[in-house]
């Protein structure tokens, strides 16, 4: 039940992500260095900036049990590739994992466990692909250091990197990364879709700390109301 709360904010990016400008990367061991987590890219090292200085920069990761959503591990850009990039463009990054239901638990544990699969991109560190996450403003921007484009980085290496860092966690069977840096993409919607998702994580860590059972005195409300498994996790408790 508790892994269906977002199966459908994710019809709807994937309904803004299979665009035909789409394409799928090559999926597999690309063995591309990883550095340690203190490894900066200064300014002066840096090729350009994904989601640069006020242009949209989105990280997002969307959990669900449903195999239909996640069939199998798999890349998809949308927009150029690094090695075609040549200045600062707008970002986007959604990874939709597929979990083993049981595996993940309930109620708090349920929390952390989701919690916990976000923060995989706390340990996640290719060489010349440095993220900058600012989780306040919900952003997510990345610095490319001029030497490992030159070396051959791409989404292709830093994704099967990012899948490597997912699969690490017991509980996950399959992950789909999308990252888009077309100018003129659907960035405004899909920033909408990626807060939508924060807001059900938001909820069901209120509805774990709270014992409101007045749902009109919820400030959570519209939330509950709209995402089908998070009344029935509420009074289950």
């Amino acid at each position: 039940m508790g892994m269906k709360l977002y199966d459908e904010v994710i019809k709807k990016c994937q309904d803004l992500l299979e665009t035909e400008e789409s394409h799928g990367l090559f999926i597999g061991e690309t063995r591309w260095p990883e550095v340690s987590d203190r490894s900066m890219i200064l300014r002066s090292d840096m090729a350009y900036e994904l989601g640069g200085e006020g242009l949209p920069a989105i990280g997002c990761t969307i959990i669900t049990a449903n195999q239909e959503l996640v069939t199998s591990d798999k890349i998809t850009l949308v927009g150029k590739d690094l090695p075609e990039i040549r200045k600062d463009v707008p970002y986007g990054r959604i990874a939709l994992v597929r979990v083993n239901e049981e595996t993940l638990g309930e109620g708090q544990v349920l929390y952390q466990a989701i919690r916990a699969l976000e923060y995989t991109r706390y340990h996640f560190y290719p060489e010349g692909f440095m993220m900058r996450v600012s989780a306040f403003k919900q952003k997510e921007s990345v610095r490319i250091g001029k030497a490992a484009l030159a070396k051959g980085l791409d989404f292709t290496k830093a994704g099967n990197r990012m899948i490597s860092a997912f699969h690490k966690n017991p509980s996950v069977k399959a992950v789909h990364i999308y990252y888009v840096t077309q100018e003129d993409f659907g960035y405004k919607l899909l920033g909408a879709y990626a807060k939508e998702a924060e807001s059900i994580t938001q909820t069901i860590d209120h509805i774990l700390k709270t014992s409101i059972m007045d749902c009109g005195a919820c400030s959570l409300q519209k939330v509950c109301d709209e995402v089908e498994g998070l009344r029935e996790l509420h009074f289950a408790r």
